[in-house]
């Protein structure tokens, strides 16, 4: 079965909330931010938080994308390939200060930290989630 619009959205919220955490506190202290760790951590979490927000806005709009294609969805590599996009996105709101409760995140540890939680959270949507919720895909991908 094809994700529906509330299954994308619940997966994208999971797997930034579990994985995307778990990664996020493993990479951090070792990101070039030049700064304490705990304004590394603020400013990676604020990251992870900003894409899991403006993600779901996105959702919405890859919703609308999609229904031009016969098969309503996209093929799996376009999925990774959406990361482009949106990390161009979250970038240029904490560089350009539109994040007001943190300082700018270097670039080098920005791209870091977001293409690496990027590949790592669509790895998992991609493969070992189905193990676990094997009804996941079946459901639309709801997991609720």
């Amino acid at each position: 079965m094809l994700p529906t619009l509330s299954g994308r959205i619940q997966t994208r919220i999971f797997l930034l909330a579990v994985v995307g955490s778990i990664w996020t506190l493993i990479i951090t202290p070792v990101l070039p931010t030049g700064a304490s760790l705990a304004a590394s951590y603020g400013a990676t979490f604020s990251v992870l938080l900003v894409v899991l927000v403006l993600g779901v806005l996105w959702e919405f709009v890859y919703h609308g994308i999609q229904q031009f294609r016969w098969e309503k969805d996209w093929p799996t590599l376009f999925g990774l390939l959406t990361g482009i996009p949106e990390g161009l996105l979250v970038w240029f709101l904490f560089a350009g200060g539109a994040i007001p409760w943190i300082d700018s995140l270097p670039g080098p540890a920005f791209a870091i930290h977001f293409v690496s939680t990027w590949l790592i959270v669509w790895l998992v949507a991609n493969g070992p989630m189905r193990v676990p919720f094997i009804h996941w895909r079946i459901n639309g991908g709801r997991l609720i």
